[in-house]
């Protein structure tokens, strides 16, 4: 079993799309977006998925960055709706959809699911 107090390490994950934005020539200034947004999917397959690893698939098809999360648990994550704005979590699926142009969740053929989302280059 693993702890939940400590997140596992999402380097390798945030080293991939760096290098994958890197090879594509994508400005500079959009893989920040798309680190913060991995972020928030990896923490949310580890806290609320209960996944010590989280499968990351990070492709770049034509001008669209894809980064999917994939944990074991099937339950779909919603968004919350107006919560308290001093509150120390909630906020991680609003955030996604802020900093990208299309986020969605998906099952998967094994069991448990696929969170995703997607950024255009030409943004």
């Amino acid at each position: 079993m693993f702890s939940l107090d400590i997140p596992p390490d999402w380097s390798a994950a945030r080293e991939e799309l760096r290098e994958a934005t890197s090879r594509a020539r994508w400005k500079p200034d959009l893989v920040p977006d798309a680190e913060l947004a991995l972020l928030e999917l990896f923490v949310n397959a580890w806290r609320h998925g209960g996944c010590a690893a989280p499968i990351v698939v990070v492709l770049i098809l034509g001008d669209v960055l894809r980064v999917s999360v994939s944990d074991q648990n099937p339950l779909f994550p919603t968004p919350r709706g107006d919560s308290d704005p001093y509150a120390l979590s909630g906020r991680g699926l609003h955030l996604v959809r802020s900093l990208t142009h299309r986020f969605g969740t998906e099952p998967r053929k094994t069991g448990g699911k696929s969170v995703w989302f997607e950024l255009d280059a030409a943004a």
